[in-house]
């Protein structure tokens, strides 16, 4: 049987770890009634992002259908991840569940 002492980690060393500013791709309609809350979210965390209108901006809603696979908005492109059909208090969750600010 192995004893392990929790007091005493195995490895003791400096990791280097890189924080990052995430970068984010906000797919956002003027008339949808969740997009204020999605910039509000992302306001209130101060992270920097790109807002589309894809009402008026059609390059902008057809990358978004092609990456959510969907027509509904707003969907939120993080780091490569994307959010689709999201309101401000999905977005925050994800943040969240990963660490960043919300």
């Amino acid at each position: 049987m192995f004893f392990f002492n929790i007091l005493c980690p195995l490895y003791s060393g400096k990791a280097s770890v890189k924080q990052t500013t995430p970068i984010i791709k906000a797919y956002l309609n003027p008339h949808c009634p969740w997009s204020p809350g999605v910039r509000t979210v992302l306001d209130r965390a101060g992270l920097p992002y790109e807002e589309l209108d894809i009402t008026s901006d059609h390059k902008a809603f057809a990358e978004m259908v092609a990456k959510s696979r969907q027509y509904a908005s707003p969907c939120v492109e993080i780091d490569g991840v994307m959010l689709a059909d999201v309101g401000g208090a999905e977005v925050a969750a994800w943040l969240r569940q990963r660490g960043l600010p919300c």
